[in-house]
């Protein structure tokens, strides 16, 4: 999960000035965590109290969150979902609050469900928490699979599959094509905030990686919306390495509230999280 987490701070700078190569230096003096990185932590919180996965909680979690942290970059139609819900009236008829999905099919929903791959037991469970986590909002169906195969990634990737196996899953169960390079992918992409135009994307980086960090630096050098690229691509890489940087773990603590990290901790001492990323 920290691993999605520094890969929204390095490719934070990026965003509306993308660098089309790897030679970077990855923590440049105006990264900083994004909406990306609140969600994140939103999603894993909610997972940690709420056992039976509840949408209604989530809800308050993904509210919560966002409220506190409102200048984090959010896209339209989720700061609206946030800040005006709908006014209607209860079965008691009293008036009420209600958030409804707004069949989103952007690229949010991939970014903030890190979390999900390493909080269950099996690829079915994780891919249906994951349907979950994203259709509180992300409701289309581009939304939901992108959270979906973003949490089977991850899930394969700590579980021990290899990379052609995670890439031949995915390709098979959700459609995306990932037999493009890195270097066929850099020259024509462009910014983009759907799940169908960032995770194909961000899985590729991470399938062409070598260790953590060079799956971080391909993810930056693609370009378009490179802080939730590298959210998504940062999240499978550090589940397959099992393994961060010292400096790079340390560096991104560095950047986050102390409810964040508190969240991080958390996942570390009651879930397979903390037993498998070293």
């Amino acid at each position: 999960m920290l691993g999605a987490i520094i890969g929204d701070i390095v490719g934070s700078v990026y965003e509306y000035e993308n660098h089309k190569s790897t030679e970077f230096e990855l923590f440049d003096e105006e990264c900083e965590f994004t909406d990306d990185t609140v969600l994140t932590v939103a999603v894993a919180d909610w997972l940690l109290s709420d056992k039976a996965c509840t949408e209604v909680e989530l809800q308050k979690k993904l509210v919560d969150y966002a409220k506190s942290y409102i200048e984090s970059g959010y896209g339209l139609h989720f700061l609206m979902w946030i800040l005006h819900p709908k006014k209607e009236v209860g079965e008691d008829g009293s008036p009420i609050e209600v958030r409804r999905p707004y069949d989103s099919y952007g690229n949010g929903s991939a970014m903030r469900c890190s979390a999900v791959g390493w909080m269950f037991e099996t690829l079915e469970e994780t891919e249906r928490v994951a349907a979950i986590s994203a259709s509180v909002t992300h409701n289309h169906p581009e939304g939901v699979k992108g959270a979906q195969a973003t949490a089977a990634a991850i899930f394969m990737a700590r579980s021990g599959s290899s990379k052609e196996e995670i890439r031949s899953y995915i390709e098979s169960k959700y459609g995306y094509g990932l037999n493009c390079t890195c270097d066929e992918i850099r020259p024509i992409y462009e910014y983009d905030v759907t799940c169908q135009g960032t995770v194909p994307e961000a899985i590729i980086a991470f399938l062409e990686s070598t260790d953590y960090e060079s799956a971080i630096r391909l993810g930056v050098s693609l370009g378009g919306d490179t802080d939730t690229l590298c959210c998504i691509t940062g999240g499978i890489a550090e589940a397959y390495y099992k393994h961060i940087p010292k400096e790079m773990a340390e560096k991104a603590l560095s950047y986050l509230p102390e409810g964040f990290v508190r969240v991080l901790q958390k996942m570390k001492e009651e879930t397979v999280y903390g037993k498998i990323v070293g």
